[in-house]
């Protein structure tokens, strides 16, 4: 694997811990900033709606950047903003960095997917992508709980700083490892590139990635008050719970990357439906510690491994607009990450129970299985059906 993929995994860590980090920082920069929770809470969902909208807009905009300018300028992008966001002693600035920042990791991850599978051979494709998808899951067990601590401890602000720290190195690894001369996929116009994303193989494989990491991110964001209220585990019991999904993430990650590139509409099949049947296990065995815990491991795994496997369908589908597809993909992730979340809170809100997220995780993953068996129905112009529609 060229170390230039590598790196990309380390800006992405990075990023993904700037998106996630603020879920252990909301308090301390509502006292700072002398704001209500309800306003910091908001600082996380501007980040959100930046990636999805931002994606496909910073994409279109760089479609015919060289990657290795297109990588440096959003990075430093998002650098910058992190160190006016350390600074600034106003909440409407750091708003603004949030929405901007997002911009910035949005044009990147599409840029970087791309990046990746260009610099390896075709059967190595989907272990490129589940490397820079990896930052991600490292952020998630390390990058997070580290942003955390380092709030606690210095204040949110410190975090920031970290971020922005952290992404410097990348940013000279990939001024030196990214190849210049080559030019981004513009030639078909954008228009071509656009209808090219029309096809109903790929927006349904988008849809069910959107309800998949939408499960996800459901199950993930109320795993807190499950296992301190129904499994019975401590609150000092909780990072270490959050972790282990990490890790399980890794782990998903990983083997997605070294085994769902051969066969992937059968390898997110099988995840898919294992993923309907974990959530659903889960909220049944909620009570009992050792289940519990193995089914967050494995439930991590799936999640990721599936997730991985989605996002090299989309690039294969789209061979003509890789780099859209890419912001595509990543602009699907996200919806699914904003989803989940407000769905799990309206069945705790509705008082459901704190099992509640996790058959809301089963009903949107066997959503994505239903829809994928329907339109699998769907025939093209010329009468055929839709080979594989799912994904």
């Amino acid at each position: 694997m060229p170390f230039a993929v590598y790196v990309l995994g380390l800006a992405v860590f990075a990023q993904g811990t700037s998106e996630f980090m603020l879920s252990g920082l909301v308090s301390g920069i509502a006292a700072d900033l002398g704001v209500a929770l309800p306003a910091a809470g908001l600082l996380t969902s501007a980040f959100a709606v930046g990636m999805v909208i931002g994606a496909p807009l910073t994409a279109l905009l760089s479609r015919t950047w060289q990657p290795r300018r297109a990588l440096l300028l959003f990075l430093s992008v998002f650098v910058a903003v992190h160190v006016i966001g350390a600074l600034t002693p106003g909440y409407g600035v750091l708003l603004a960095t949030r929405v901007v920042g997002a911009l910035a990791n949005a044009g990147f991850w599409a840029v970087a997917l791309t990046t990746a599978i260009g610099l390896v051979e075709p059967h190595a494709k989907a272990r490129a992508t589940a490397v820079v998808v990896g930052g991600v899951t490292v952020a998630c067990v390390v990058g997070v709980p580290a942003g955390a601590a380092l709030g606690s401890l210095w204040g949110w602000r410190s975090a920031f700083w970290a971020v922005a720290l952290v992404s410097v190195p990348a940013l000279v690894a990939l001024a030196k490892a990214i190849p210049p001369g080559r030019r981004g996929t513009g030639a078909t116009g954008a228009r071509g590139e656009l209808r090219s994303l029309s096809r109903p193989r790929l927006l349904l494989t988008l849809l069910v990635m959107a309800l998949v990491q939408g499960a996800t991110f459901c199950a993930f964001s109320y795993l807190e008050p499950l296992v301190t209220q129904v499994t019975g585990f401590g609150t000092g019991w909780v990072p270490a719970v959050l972790a282990l999904f990490g890790v399980g993430s890794f782990i998903g990650v990983t083997v997605a990357g070294r085994i769902a590139g051969t066969r992937p509409a059968a390898f997110i099949g099988a995840g898919t439906t294992a993923l309907a049947l974990g959530w659903a296990v889960l909220a049944l065995t909620a009570g009992n510690p050792v289940a519990a815990l193995a089914l967050v491991l494995l439930q991590g795994a799936l999640a990721f491994a599936t997730g991985t496997a989605l996002i090299t369908r989309v690039l294969q589908l789209a061979p003509d607009a890789p780099t859209l597809a890419g912001s595509f993909a990543t602009a699907a992730f996200n919806v699914g990450a904003a989803l989940g979340p407000w769905l799990g809170g309206l069945a705790l809100g509705s008082g459901l129970g704190f099992r509640a997220p996790l058959w809301v995780s089963a009903f949107l993953t066997a959503a994505a299985l239903t829809l994928s068996a329907l339109l699998m129905r769907v025939r093209t112009g010329d009468g055929k059906a839709l080979e594989g529609a799912a994904v």
